[in-house]
Order: structure tokens, then C-alpha cells, then sequence
């Protein structure tokens, strides 16, 4: 006989088949008490002995293997087989524990119990040793060989031989079917632990039957159209013996209890499949919550009350430890069929509460298994209802099923589901029990997944916060207002940042900048360019100059560090606006005579981390009240629109009138942010340029003389009395004395200038031609020197120092208005 003919393969079994390999599969699973754990419907079929019989007892006493296969005139239809003599033992060394590998063969089991005419069963069978956590330690499949000869007649073929063995699962198109349905077969089991059954099989080889030396298929079990179809057949052979009011055989009685089984099984895996589906449609926790407790509600529970950990709810890292008598628990969702009310004033949503160790609650949080309660009996409702003060929830509990489910994820209990059912509805029961358990097993890891989005978006919204600064809406001469939007679609987290720096002169530095890229990498390089530029905003270095030395940090920091950057300093006594950008979208000026908007035209320069290129600045005269506006190209860009488009909308909408700094910035949010598509973070601010007006500045200069200490504090005297701030001229006085005193002595040609500027602060401003910083020293009671800073520092509302070109200025503010 050809083996590689064609005509040797029977069409039903072939390996091109659609069907190939289609079998009915007895699966016994055996713990490592050599028990039976799982004993299928299949293998009661094959093996003749119900599963209330199989379970728990000694797999060698349901399976005793003769050893001796047929002879070869018995088993004609296999005529080649008898090259696997011998292969009958095997299956009872793997029974026992002996063999490590997986292993396959044939063998023929005595069965006392079966009928004369058949005392032994034919099989062929698969064994595969289970390892890992729990009690499995062998998968048996077995097939009925009796079954295949029957088909390979029906078909009207004969095959050379049928033998069992394995494959990588990957051999054959379709072969994962197995692995896909096995779990149906395991209804006992979890998710987890038949998931861990399914992918030992694939990594120790998949089931194949083989026919020939060149007809190999993968095995997959029968329940399909076949199956179904002789079931009718004994549905309608029982009816017609039901119509002629004879009892029933003990066959047509199993099959009919069999079937329920089987529709039971089916209809708890079509339900466990349709919650999947409603489960878990967003990353929102709260959506999630209430996904969960809607999708069990009418079908499978009347009411389903969903706890979670107080850590869970706040968007908090992962719980540590198993929970205890003073873990709070959050009642996040309730969902019921009762009439509307009934439940919500008695357990409201939202409520935080622990629970004893008495309580099934307890029992289940701990030990992470389903606790079920058939009917709540008086004395148990009393106990629960004693949790609640001042409220009577006996009447909602008493008499009714209840099942408690945990919520968990990675072993960690988040929650758990209370579930209950109305005294005239069946009382939940151990296939509740598994169901319920899966069910919670899939909505812990959904819940879990849209925890661990939320602790995300948490840590990200805090990183961002910590990275942008908090402006002061006032300073010297000018209003600001901020905005800052994350991305939509890329992060939350992004490179987009904004900050003003104090200067010496009453200046004020407004920066806007944006690294290139999105998510943490960016956010860090973003806070250390910040950094850096408010430690040479401090050293009040010229624009273009703070933007090179910016530029040789970002290549020394490394390639990837690219990002724009527009740095603006505003003098609000001689009006001027210098600007300096580094490859940013220019600012928008706002002029307050008119109300006309425009984009200033700036050298655009490279952006930070190119390299080589010159930065040039420009200065540009302003009035009191301008508007200066600055943002990042996330608000004006638009995928596939020209960004002049949104440059456009930008100007129409930062010449808007608006009542405040903040309507302003709303204003162009709303006027940009609403086109739709925007994935980029945003970053806006915008400066209203007040001025500085000239009788608000005094300023004198003071010879290198020590005389000069007490014309100083005379003028100081005479100016706040002009001013009306009589009431500072104590604290004043003594801190220019103070200040005064230390320039006259470190300087060394140039004279001492001393300036007084009123607005919300009075500024006092002490400039000397020495680059020496002073330092505030410790409190040392025998000092000579130190004790003029220390007055300053306990008697200003605000000090500070810093490098200029010609020297270095010390500064204070004292607080001018009244509050």
C-alpha cells in the first residue's frame, strides 16, 4: 500500500480536513495523591463510570491496563499496528508517577462493569505530566478506537494504521482549537489553572493522530454538529417511549441529565463570555466599577454590591498585605432590581467601611476564595446588619443566596462582589460558585488594568504639576496668567513648560520652551532645562547669551536633547521688551492703543541641542497695558493644516477684550483647543505689560564714603514720606543702613547706587562693582561681621542677590499695600 497515496487517507480524519483529527476525547486530570481530580463527560462515556464514582478515587483502579493489546486478526482495520506491541504499560507507569515525559500509545482497560460482550476497551491515549503550583501532576486524553474504525467505515475507507503521538502545535493550521476549547471541557477549574494545564500541552506537544508515515493530524475534540445530533436523536427515541408511558432506560436517563448538564455548561460559559464583552470598554475606573456590577445584574444576581480597597479607589499604588479587620472598604457601586430607593438610603454608595472577622466579607477578602451562603439565615443577618449604625438592613438580606467574590489581580485582593438573590429565585450552588469565581476572576484583572491606567494618569498629573511653576499673578510691572492643557492622545506627561524669573531693575524674564518628544524622557529633560535656565535667568544674562550657553548644556547632556525655546526680558521702567528664540513659534504683541495683534518677526534661530548656530535677540518698545502672548506649537499646529492657519486664529484671538488675564487665556483656548485633532501638550502664557511709571522710581548715587550710610537712610526717610508709606520708613532705613554699609565696603571705584521702586511691593535695590556674592552666615553672637544680611533676612518680606554685568545688586521687598 502507498502511504503517501492519497486515497489512504479517509477523507473525514485526512490532514487537509476542516474536521481532521475530530474525535470524542476523554480528559482525566490526576493530583499527586494519584486521585482523580476531573473526570469529563467523555471519559464517563469511554470508561463507563459516572464522575460522582471517579472523583477522589485511584486513577489505576478506574483505568487498569491489561498490557496486552489484540491480536492482529482481532484488530484487522490496524493491520501495521503491531509495531507498537507493548506500548500498554506505559500508560500505568505514567498513572503512577513513573515517567517525567509525556507519552502516548494504545492500550486496552478492563472494565468489570461493562457488558460481556466488551470487557475491555480499546483506546488510544495521550499523558502528560503537569507541573507548577497546584495539586495536577497528570492530563490523560484518551480517544475510543472503536470510534475511528467505525468512521473510517463509514466513509468506506480502510488506513494503514492509527497511532497516537505528538507535534509542535504550530505544525498545523488550526491546531490551537485544542488549546482554545480545553478549558470548556475543565468547567472545575479556573481561568488560571486551565490556562496552566493548556500551555504545558502546547510546550510538551500538541495531540496528533497519525494514519500513515505521511498523514499526520492534529486532535480536537468532538462536541459539534455530530455530537448534537445524536443527541436529538435519543431526545426524540425518549419522547416517543415517554408518549407510550414506559419508563425511561437507564441510558435515555443519563443522556437526558447528561444534556442538562451540558446546556447548564454552555449557557455558564455563553454568560461569562457576554459579561467579558461588557467589561472593560475604557480605562475609567469609575465606568469600569459600574460595567462590572450592571453585567451580572438581572441574569445572573438580583443585587450586586462591588467593594473596593481604600487604595484601589484613591488611585494609589498597588495594596500591600492581605487585608484585615482594619482595612476600609469602599462601597464604589450597587446595582439592584428592587424597587428604586430601597437600597440607597439604607448602604449608599460611596460609604467606607471595615468589616469583623466573623463575617463571610471577611472570610472572603482573606482567603481569596468564593464564600457561598445558600440562604441567610436571621441570626447571620443579624450579625451583618449590626456592621451598619442605626440602620436595619435585615429585611434587605434575610432569607436571601448570597455569594461573596474576590476582586483580585497578581494574587492581591482589590475587592470583592456581594451577590444576592431573592428568596423565590434558586439558591446559588457550587456551579454558581465557579461562575462567580470567573466572572470576578475577569472583571479583578479589568478592574485591575483601569486601576493601574488611574495610579498612571495620577503620577503623571503629579510629575507635571511638580515640573511647572507657580507663578505669581503679579510682578514687577506686569500681570501674567498661565495655562497649561496635557496631550490628548500621546500623554499626559510632556516636554511643554513656561516659568518667570525676578530680575534685578524690576525686570521680569518670561519663558516658554518645548522639548521635543512626549512622555517621561521629555517631562525629565524639560525639568532640566528649566532648571538651567532660571540659574542663568539669575545670573541676568543677556537673551541671546542665556540661549548659547542653554544650547552647549543641551549637547552635553546628550544627542537626543532637542527642544525650542522663546526667552523674553520685560523692563517695565524703560518699556522695552528683549527677546531672543530659539526655533519656537514667535509671540504675538498686543497693542493696548488699539487693540491690533501681531506676530513679532524675530531671528527664529535652531533649537536648543543643534549646535553651531548664533542666537540674536531683538528689542521691541511697548506701552502700558500690552499683552504679550506666548504658547507652544501644540495649541496653534493642527495635522494636516498649514500652522499659519492657527498663527492666525492665535493673533484674532489674543486681540479679543476680556474682562481679566484668565478670560483672556480661556479665550484662546476656546478659540484654538475646540478645532478637534489636537494630540501635543500646551503651554500659554501671557504677560500684561503694565510700566513702571517714572515718579514711582527714586534712585541716587552714593560716594565710596562711610558719611554716605546716613544720607542714605535721609532720603530713604523723605521719599516712602512722599510716598505715603510713612509706616515702612523704620524697617527700611535700618535695612538700606545695613545694605549700604556692605557695598560702601566691598566696592572699589565705581559709586554705590541706591533705588527705591513703589508698586504691590516696595523694591529696594543696592548695586555695587563687586561680583562677590554675600552669604548669610550663621548666628554667632561674638561675629563682627554676618549680622546685616541676618537683619535683612528677619525683616523683609522677600531678599535676594545676583550677578550683573558691572557687579552685583542686593536686594528686599517690603509689602506696600495695606491688606
Amino acid at each position: 500500500m502507498d502511504h503517501g497515496s492519497e486515497r489512504d487517507t479517509p477523507p473525514s480524519l485526512g490532514a487537509g480536513d476542516g474536521a481532521a483529527g475530530r474525535i470524542p476525547l476523554a480528559v482525566v486530570v490526576v493530583d499527586r495523591e494519584g486521585q482523580v481530580s476531573h473526570w469529563s463527560t467523555g471519559a464517563r462515556r469511554l470508561f463507563g463510570a459516572a464522575r460522582e464514582e471517579a472523583v477522589g478515587r485511584s486513577v489505576l483502579d478506574l483505568l487498569p491496563v491489561s498490557g496486552a493489546l489484540p491480536e492482529e486478526d482481532e484488530i484487522t482495520p490496524y493491520g501495521a499496528y503491531a509495531a507498537y506491541d507493548g506500548l500498554g504499560p506505559d500508560l500505568e507507569s505514567s498513572l503512577d508517577g513513573r515517567l517525567n515525559f509525556p507519552a502516548a500509545g494504545r492500550a486496552r482497560l478492563t472494565d468489570p462493569g461493562r457488558d460481556r460482550d466488551r470487557d475491555r476497551v480499546d483506546v488510544l491515549w495521550w499523558a502528560y505530566p503537569l507541573v507548577g503550583p497546584g495539586d495536577e501532576r497528570l492530563l490523560v486524553l484518551a480517544a475510543d478506537t472503536e470510534r475511528l474504525r467505525r468512521t473510517g467505515q463509514d466513509e468506506d475507507m480502510a488506513f494503514e494504521r492509527v497511532a497516537p503521538g505528538f507535534a509542535l502545535h504550530t505544525d498545523f493550521p488550526g491546531a490551537e482549537e485544542l488549546a482554545r476549547r480545553l478549558p470548556e471541557i475543565l468547567p472545575s477549574m479556573s481561568v488560571d489553572e486551565s490556562a496552566r494545564i493548556v500551555a504545558q500541552v502546547l510546550e510538551l506537544g500538541y495531540p496528533i493522530l497519525e494514519f500513515s508515515q505521511n498523514d499526520r493530524v492534529p486532535v480536537t475534540p468532538d462536541w459539534g454538529v455530530a455530537r448534537r445530533t445524536e443527541r436529538k436523536a435519543r431526545r426524540e427515541r425518549a419522547a416517543a417511549v415517554a408518549a407510550q408511558g414506559l419508563p425511561l432506560p437507564d441510558e435515555l436517563a443519563e443522556d437526558e441529565g447528561e444534556d442538562l448538564e451540558y446546556v447548564a455548561v454552555r449557557e455558564r460559559l455563553e454568560f461569562l463570555n457576554e459579561v467579558s464583552g461588557k467589561i472593560g470598554t475604557s480605562l475609567d475606573l469609575s465606568r469600569t466599577i459600574v460595567e462590572v456590577s450592571r453585567a451580572v445584574v438581572p441574569r445572573f444576581t438580583d443585587v450586586a454590591g462591588t467593594y473596593l480597597r481604600e487604595q484601589v479607589v484613591a488611585g494609589e499604588g498597588f495594596p500591600d498585605g492581605v487585608p484585615d479587620t482594619t482595612t476600609m472598604w469602599h462601597r464604589v457601586a450597587l446595582e439592584h432590581t428592587d424597587e428604586p430607593g430601597r437600597w440607597d438610603d439604607v448602604v449608599p454608595v460611596g460609604e467606607a467601611m471595615p468589616f469583623p472577622a466573623h463575617t463571610p466579607f471577611f472570610q472572603c477578602m482573606t482567603s481569596g476564595e468564593p464564600v457561598l451562603v445558600p440562604r441567610i439565615s436571621e441570626e447571620m443577618g443579624h450579625a451583618i446588619a449590626s456592621q451598619f449604625e442605626k440602620r436595619d438592613i435585615r429585611p434587605l438580606i434575610t432569607g436571601r443566596s448570597m455569594l461573596v467574590v474576590p476582586l483580585k489581580a497578581r494574587n492581591v485582593v482589590l475587592g470583592f462582589m456581594i451577590l444576592l438573590r431573592h428568596p423565590e429565585r434558586e439558591l446559588f450552588n457550587d456551579m454558581d460558585r465557579v461562575t462567580g469565581a470567573e466572572l470576578a476572576a475577569r472583571a479583578g484583572l479589568v478592574l485591575d488594568n483601569a486601576r493601574m491606567y488611574t495610579f498612571q494618569e495620577s503620577v503623571a498629573e503629579t510629575l507635571q504639576d511638580s515640573m511647572l511653576p507657580h507663578i505669581p499673578p503679579r510682578m514687577a510691572g506686569c500681570d501674567i496668567a498661565t495655562r497649561y492643557l496635557p496631550g490628548t492622545l500621546l500623554g499626559r506627561v510632556g516636554g511643554d513648560w513656561f516659568d518667570s524669573v525676578k530680575l534685578p531693575g524690576a525686570r521680569t524674564a518670561l519663558v516658554v520652551g518645548d522639548v521635543m518628544g512626549h512622555g517621561l524622557n521629555s517631562a525629565a529633560m524639560m525639568g532640566q532645562l528649566r532648571t538651567a535656565v532660571q540659574t542663568m535667568a539669575a545670573l541676568d544674562l543677556p537673551p541671546a547669551q542665556l540661549l548659547r550657553n542653554l544650547d552647549d548644556l543641551a549637547q552635553r547632556l546628550g544627542d537626543g536633547y532637542l527642544a525650542t525655546c522663546l526667552y523674553a526680558v520685560y523692563d517695565p521702567i524703560e518699556s522695552e521688551l528683549h527677546i531672543a528664540n530659539a526655533g519656537h513659534i514667535p509671540p504675538v504683541l498686543v497693542r493696548a492703543v488699539d487693540a491690533r495683534s501681531e506676530l513679532l518677526d524675530l531671528p527664529t534661530g535652531a533649537p536648543i541641542g543643534v549646535g553651531g548656530v548664533a542666537f540674536e535677540s531683538l528689542r521691541v518698545r511697548v506701552e502700558p497695558g500690552d499683552r504679550l502672548v506666548m504658547c507652544t506649537d501644540g495649541l496653534v499646529e493642527m495635522r494636516g493644516e498649514d500652522i499659519g492657519v492657527g498663527l492666525a486664529t492665535l493673533c484674532e484671538s489674543a486681540a479679543h477684550p476680556a474682562a481679566s488675564m484668565d478670560d483672556a487665556c480661556d479665550t484662546i483656548i476656546r478659540a484654538l483647543n475646540t478645532r478637534g485633532g489636537r494630540k501635543d501638550d500646551v503651554a500659554l502664557l501671557m504677560a500684561r505689560l503694565n510700566g513702571i511709571e517714572p515718579e514711582d522710581v527714586a534712585e541716587w548715587r552714593l560716594a565710596l564714603d562711610p558719611a554716605e550710610v546716613r544720607r542714605a537712610r535721609a532720603v530713604v526717610r523723605e521719599q516712602l514720606h512722599d510716598w505715603d508709606l510713612a509706616r515702612l520708613t523704620e524697617p527700611a532705613e535700618l535695612m538700606v543702613s545695613e545694605l549700604v554699609t556692605n557695598a560702601i565696603r566691598h566696592s572699589h571705584s565705581r559709586p554705590v547706587q541706591l533705588r527705591l521702586i513703589r508698586g504691590e511691593t516696595l523694591l529696594c535695590e543696592v548695586d555695587d562693582d563687586d561680583h562677590i556674592l554675600p552669604t548669610l552666615l550663621g548666628t554667632d553672637p561674638g561675629a563682627e561681621t554676618g549680622r546685616g544680611l541676618r537683619v535683612v533676612s528677619t525683616l523683609a518680606r522677600e531678599w535676594g542677590t545676583s550677578r550683573t554685568s558691572a557687579g552685583k545688586t542686593v536686594w528686599f521687598e517690603l509689602t506696600s499695600r495695606r491688606r
